[in-house]
């Protein structure tokens, strides 16, 4: 369409053009809004997955390069047109197995709920890699063939792979791959780190060095004749390993050697043979047997009480030696406790009878079921010198057991008269307070005196009383 047609139809037409042009600049405005948004919205890489990506672009590039020459010099490309369409093919088919093998891995890790792996596309871009080294150095010679072939194929390998390949691990620190070559390569790592004694983490370099020297110390411990240099080797292991002043450290020292010294008993030690069945537990042929067994599986209370239900009419000692008849050794004790049986009577023990003579005989003693009911204590008094006055004084006496009874019989010598206590100068006063009986501790106490004084005053009065 001809521009100046364009402006004359739209001076004559004003109107028409206006909206028109209108409705243009509403359709683009909406157009770059939608775009806008679409990429606003879009989950964009990591600014680390974006440069590698370039890199591995600029190192593909590098590659295509040696190709180019090594199919004109090598594969005998002379056309331009033909080398065009088939110089690239590797770097097209690795680019093609890094973006499949990005796919797997994300494919794997959604369904498998773990980082995933690559498959057989992840294999396959370091078998393409390993080929694109050889144009390297056929082109190049060793020394600039080694520049190629790092800078190129295998630099745009490792990016390759990192670009499309660990985005995953990046979303999921933590998530171990699980490829063919990173399993073998844990494998190696840690067979090494074992192999260098490196194997358990957590250890500082002083501890590595105990282990290693506690080792040591074991290994020349356990020979049976040891030189000159071989006891010094063995002394500066122990010394090295620290025993002396680490009891755990020594402990385990301990261990590993009375293992070591005793490997040779492993040799005679019987064990069932894994192919033998398991024989089940004998079962028992008779009654009486059965009832052993079923009494033995069961708790000592329980089977006091089975023993109990089947012989109501015995007595808990006789009951006791039925149940250690049956294999189950209980006490009297026990039984009582299982059957809730009293405890047996308690019998007094008899006292000993005192005789005017002083000779101790000892008494007869009673039979266990015919508890004596009364008890005698004789006292003589008649070899004795005459007791004190206060001693004359009546005292109250503790109340005995009301089931036991005690009889008293003293023998007291004869013309006993108790002495003469000192007259109080306040006795005659103490007697006037009460007359015709005996005043109380208030009372005496008005007099003037203290508690000591008017208990002595009320017990001459008592004693003197009518």
């Amino acid at each position: 369409m001809d521009p100046a047609a364009v402006t004359s139809w739209a001076s004559h037409h004003p109107y028409p053009a206006a909206a028109l042009a209108a409705a243009t600049l509403l359709l683009a405005a909406g157009t770059v809004w939608c775009v806008a948004r679409a990429v606003r919205s879009a989950i964009r890489p990591q600014s680390s997955v974006v440069v590698a990506a370039i890199g591995a672009a600029v190192c593909t590039a590098y590659t295509a390069d040696t190709s180019w020459r090594f199919a004109a010099h090598r594969l005998d490309m002379a056309s331009t047109a033909e080398r065009v369409m088939m110089f690239a093919a590797a770097e097209v088919a690795l680019l093609a197995c890094a973006l499949m093998a990005r796919a797997h891995k994300a494919t794997t890790a959604e369904t498998s709920g773990t980082s995933g792996t690559s498959g057989v596309p992840g294999i396959l871009v370091w078998v393409i890699t390993g080929v694109q080294v050889i144009p390297a150095y056929a082109e190049s010679g060793l020394i600039g063939g080694t520049v190629r072939a790092v800078i190129g194929p295998v630099m745009a390998g490792l990016l390759w792979h990192l670009a499309m390949g660990l985005e995953i691990r990046v979303a999921r620190p933590r998530a171990l791959s699980s490829g063919l070559l990173a399993m073998i390569g844990r494998e190696l790592r840690e067979r090494m780190l074992s192999r260098l004694g490196l194997a358990v983490r957590d250890r500082t370099a002083e501890q590595i060095s105990r282990d290693r020297a506690t080792a040591r110390a074991v290994r020349l411990a356990s020979r049976r004749w040891l030189s000159p240099w071989g006891r010094a080797r063995l002394a500066a292991a122990v010394a090295r390993a620290g025993v002396g002043a680490d009891p755990e450290q020594r402990h385990h020292l301990l261990l590993l050697l009375s293992a070591r010294r005793g490997a040779a008993e492993l040799t005679s030690i019987e064990l069932r043979s894994p192919w033998q069945p398991e024989q089940p537990p004998a079962t028992p042929r008779t009654p009486a047997a059965l009832v052993h067994q079923q009494l033995a599986d069961m708790h000592p209370l329980d089977a006091v009480r089975r023993v109990q239900s089947a012989h109501p009419n015995l007595n808990p000692g006789e009951l006791a030696a039925e149940c250690i008849s049956h294999g189950v050794v209980v006490s009297e004790q026990l039984v009582r406790v299982a059957i809730g049986a009293p405890n047996p009577p308690r019998t007094p023990a008899p006292v000993p009878e005192v005789h005017p003579e002083r000779t101790r005989t000892p008494a007869p003693e009673a039979p266990a079921s015919e508890p004596e009911p009364l008890h005698r204590f004789v006292l003589d008094l008649a070899p004795m010198h005459l007791p004190h006055p206060e001693v004359c004084a009546p005292a109250p006496v503790a109340a005995l057991d009301p089931p036991r009874r005690l009889e008293v019989h003293a023998t007291v010598p004869s013309g006993f008269a108790p002495e003469p206590a000192e007259t109080d100068p306040l006795l005659d006063q103490a007697r006037a307070l009460a007359p015709g009986r005996t005043p109380s501790l208030r009372q005496l106490k008005s007099l003037g005196i203290g508690q000591a004084r008017a208990q002595r005053l009320q017990t001459a009065l008592t004693t003197t009383a009518p």
